[in-house]
């Protein structure tokens, strides 16, 4: 058990390929994995750039790149585009189920074909059971999972921490063949939609590339902030 008035040891990860930008290296600023992080703790490593894979707690520390900035959305000034309130209307047949973040063989089943197909070739399209319940089940935190279903078919699933003051967007997943549906977009939508019935100010969307078309779809959520690690402040971005 850690001390009530310790903070953890960081340590930094080994250099490895950057898996966003292909003529970068990356490197991870790393919570000691051997100390329990509580909610509260959880809570400041948040408003500071950090992640968790699991309860692994870590956040880019790359030489001489600075390309990847964790971001946030403030709840209370978010207004929709166009293209957002038609990707509402458009999935007004769908109907959404909070549950407690525990394993289930169909959720692994719709994962695994999200990532073969979204993340071919890439360290991530190759999962199985266990992988998936240390990514996205294990948790030192208040985290839930939010189905997404047509009908009775299960069309995406959204991993979500609750926090001080908002809600952190661990990992969405979904049907890849239901392009146009914009299903990663629109669980975002219903995340923003749940943190402003909770009366949270902040949605916190992980990390984003201003050059990577993967994350392009961040920055059409406004406004956005990013936090820069050498000052150790947000500011907005658009």
């Amino acid at each position: 058990m850690n001390d009530h008035n310790s903070r953890p040891d960081l340590y930094m990860s080994a250099s490895h390929t950057c898996p966003y930008l292909a003529d970068r290296s990356a490197a991870n600023l790393l919570v000691d994995p051997n100390f329990s992080v509580s909610p509260a703790l959880y809570d400041q490593l948040i408003t500071q750039g950090f992640r968790r894979n699991g309860t692994l707690y870590y956040r880019p520390q790359c030489i001489g790149c600075c390309e990847c900035r964790s971001v946030r959305i403030n709840v209370n000034r978010f207004t929709h585009t166009r293209s957002q309130r038609r990707t509402l209307k458009y999935n007004q047949d769908i109907t959404l189920k909070l549950r407690p973040a525990d394993y289930s063989d169909e959720h692994f089943s719709l994962y695994r074909r999200y990532q073969a197909i979204r993340h071919s070739g890439d360290s991530m399209d190759d999962p199985d059971p266990e992988k998936y319940r240390q990514f996205l089940t294990r948790s030192d935190v208040e985290t839930f999972i939010t189905e997404f279903r047509l009908g009775r078919r299960l069309l995406a699933v959204s991993v979500t921490d609750h926090i001080a003051n908002g809600l952190s967007a661990v990992y969405t997943f979904f049907e890849p063949d239901e392009k146009r549906r914009t299903l990663g977009t629109y669980a975002i939508l219903q995340q923003l939609e749940l943190a402003r019935r909770i009366e949270y100010e902040w949605l916190y969307l992980g990390y984003w590339i201003k050059t990577c078309q993967k994350m392009s779809y961040k920055s059409q959520f406004r406004p956005l902030e990013a936090f820069d690690h050498n000052t150790g402040c947000w500011a907005s971005i658009n």
